[in-house]
Parts: C-alpha cells; structure tokens; sequence
C-alpha cells in the first residue's frame, strides 16, 4: 500500500509541534524582565544601591532605588532608612511635595523612631526650601499677599526639634533656622507696614508696626519698625506719639536714615508701568 501525503509527513508534524514546546518553555527564562532580578535581590545590596547612587549625587536614581526597597522589603531596619532616606533625596532633587508626603508617612508610621528628631528637622528644611523657591519664581510680589503658611510649618518643625529633643544634634541648627525665620516674618510684617504708609493708611500702617514690636522683639527690624511708627504717627497728625516714636528710636539707633530725613525711601512710580520690574520696597534700597 502506498502511504498518502497524510502519513508521510506526521512523524515530521509531531516533532514541530515538539520542538515549539521546548521553546515555549524555555523562552520563559531567557526573556524574564530584568526588574524580576533586581525585585528578587537582597536587601542589602537594593540599600547599597540606592546609597551609591546619592553618593554621586543622583537624587532621582537613589529616591526610585528605595522606593523598590520600601515596595519588596515592607518592614525591617533597612526599610524604615530607605524611608528617609527617600525624603532626602527628594528634597535634594527638588520634588518638595514628595519630601513633604514621605516625611509625614514616616512620621504617621514610626512616631517614637530613633530618628525622628532628623526627620521633623528635614521637614523644616524642606518648607523653608518650599518658601525660597516660591520667591524666586514670584516676579512680581506684594508683601501684603504673600502666604506664609509654609515658612510657619517651618518654624513649627524646628521648634519640635529644638523644644522635643533639646540634646539631639539638630537642636542648634533648629534654634538658628527659628531665628531666620522670625527676622521673615517680622519683615512681611514690616513691608506691610510700609505698604499701608505709602497708601497714607496710617492707622493700619501703625497696627503692623506695633504688631512687629510685640511678636518679634527680638528681630532685626526692630528699628525700622519704630521708624515706621514715627511716620505714621506724623501722618496722623499725633506729634506727641510721633515725637515719642523718634525719641525711642534715637536711643536705639541713632544713626538710623530716618532720623536724617533719608528714610523711607520708596520706590518710583515709574516701576509700575515696568512689566518686566520686580516690585520693590523701601528695604530694598
């Protein structure tokens, strides 16, 4: 019997369909993703990772690389660091609100960590970098407008760190960076002030004043503020206060401009039609 087309070619058939099952199979591991490798590494060698890349100075290399830490290894030591050492490089790469939320995850989670003093001082660092960066953006900027919620979530978190945990290493810093930012607060309230003078709204320009006097006495516009008082209060028409005003600031400073007729000195009109100027102040000149 002479065998059809049928079955001359099944065996060659058979061992198609064989050979396309040997390589299936084995084409599982040779195209496998490399994350499954990195995923699957020690926890160690995933941290080292992530340090070295910080180390040089790739801040969104090391955050991504703990990141992967945080994701494959949920708990342990070398977890709740990564979870740190996120924040930091986030902040050091510029991504403030992603600091901001790692640190306040890390916060929520670990409360009583050994670290904690580093981590509400790193957060004071990131809202004061917030602050800076905002103003470096504004052109152009009025002082009466300014939102200082973030620089006061800045002082909130060094006081924590210099009130908390008084003999951590952060504490001096801390009391430093709180200093800072009074002499910030204590000047919107003073660019206010001189706001409120230039309009002639005198009475308001004496209330910031006063304001400054008692909240930040220990800032460096103390002398400006009386300065301030002492024009409002000859804008009022009130020389007694007025008088009274120059007085105090002539034993506080007395070579102070505005003793000399020299101060405030404002801005010119010719600004305003600047698209292009940045809005200035009396302190700026």
């Amino acid at each position: 019997m002479i065998p059809t087309m049928t079955h001359r070619y099944a065996p060659l058939r058979i061992l198609s369909l064989l050979l396309i099952v040997l390589f299936l199979g084995s084409g599982c591991s040779i195209f496998k993703k490399k994350s499954d490798t990195v995923e699957a590494a020690p926890v160690e060698q995933m941290y080292e990772k992530g340090h070295t890349a910080m180390k040089r100075g790739n801040w969104s290399a090391g955050a991504a690389n703990f990141k992967g830490l945080v994701a494959q290894y949920p708990y342990g030591p070398y977890t709740e660091q990564a979870l740190i050492e996120t924040a930091y490089a986030q902040y050091k790469a510029g991504n403030h609100e992603e600091a901001v939320s790692s640190i306040d995850r890390f916060i929520r989670t670990y409360p009583t960590h050994r670290n904690i003093a580093y981590v509400y001082y790193l957060r004071g660092l990131v809202n004061s970098s917030r602050d800076a960066v905002f103003l470096q953006k504004v052109w152009k900027l009025d002082a009466s407008r300014r939102d200082l919620a973030t620089p006061h979530q800045a002082y909130n978190d060094f006081s924590i760190v210099a009130e908390r945990y008084p003999n951590s290493v952060y504490a001096a810093d801390a009391r430093k960076q709180m200093a800072d930012l009074q002499n910030t607060f204590a000047r919107h309230e003073l660019e206010v002030a001189l706001y409120n003078l230039r309009r002639t709204a005198y009475v308001a320009s004496v209330e910031r004043a006063g304001h400054l006097l008692e909240t930040y006495p220990d800032s460096k516009y103390q002398n400006d503020a009386i300065a301030t008082l002492a024009a409002a209060y000859t804008g009022l028409g009130n020389e007694a206060l007025a008088a009274d005003s120059r007085s105090r600031l002539q034993k506080a400073d007395p070579g102070h401009p505005y003793l000399a007729g020299k101060w405030p000195k404002f801005p010119g009109d010719w600004r305003k039609l600047n698209p292009f100027a940045r809005e200035k102040s009396a302190l700026d000149y």
